[in-house]
């Protein structure tokens, strides 16, 4: 006669086919694996984004920026459409919120392709370059840049002619103007289509931004800004 087992056998038997069935189990281990596994590079890719975003606000903040040329000021070292990155951290850049600078390289020096912000609205960014520094005078005469009385012959300011303006305080023919302290005088390089310190007069050492290094764009103007 066949035996029969009581149902307290059968229900452990049961149990133990349960526990020990390996397939069930492997897939919800291998379910939750992959969940783990994406989460893992989800949060890897977000830490790589975060991580870039501060890295390049710091580049753009102390190091260098890029920025596009607007109008015709400086032509023709530098046309509109240019693209160009600004060396920040040469003159020392700007720490934000607290008003105060990083220890230069070096200072800003006559011939300068310098960006600043406006002196008559900072919100704006302007692109001159530098012509007469702290503490010197300055004077136009027929064309030409005359620093401390002395005829200047900068080779990127003494091939081109300025005009003068009657009308403005700061660029009328043989008027011979002081620099301030901590302060430059700048040009644009198409001196007839350029509203620069002899309309508005000098630029705050605290407004400058940085040199003007490169054109990177487009490829057809690549080159060194001098």
């Amino acid at each position: 006669m066949k035996a029969i087992n009581p149902p307290r056998f059968r229900l452990r038997r049961k149990v133990k086919e349960y526990l020990s069935a390996g397939p069930a189990d492997s897939g919800i281990n291998r379910q939750g694996t992959r969940k783990n596994k994406i989460k893992s590079e989800i949060r890897e890719w977000t830490e790589s984004i975060i991580i870039a975003l501060i890295l390049a606000l710091v580049i753009r903040q102390f190091v260098v920026q890029a920025f596009k040329i607007p109008t015709g000021s400086m032509r023709m070292t530098l046309i509109e459409g240019d693209r160009i990155l600004v060396n920040k951290f040469i003159y020392g850049a700007e720490v934000p919120f607290v008003g105060i600078r990083l220890p230069a390289f070096r200072q800003p020096q006559r011939g300068d392709v310098v960006v600043f912000r406006y002196p008559e609205d900072p919100k704006k960014d302007f692109i001159k370059r530098l012509v007469a520094l702290p503490g010197e005078t300055l004077e136009i005469r027929n064309g030409s840049i005359y620093i401390n009385g002395i005829l200047n012959k900068d080779q990127f300011i003494h091939n081109r002619y300025y005009y003068n303006r009657p009308e403005s305080d700061f660029g009328k023919e043989r008027q011979i103007i002081k620099v301030p302290e901590n302060s430059f005088y700048v040009l644009g390089d198409n001196s007839s289509s350029s509203r620069d310190s002899r309309y508005w007069g000098f630029v705050p050492k605290k407004n400058v931004l940085g040199k003007a290094m490169v054109v990177y764009w487009p490829p057809n103007r690549i080159r060194v800004i001098r």
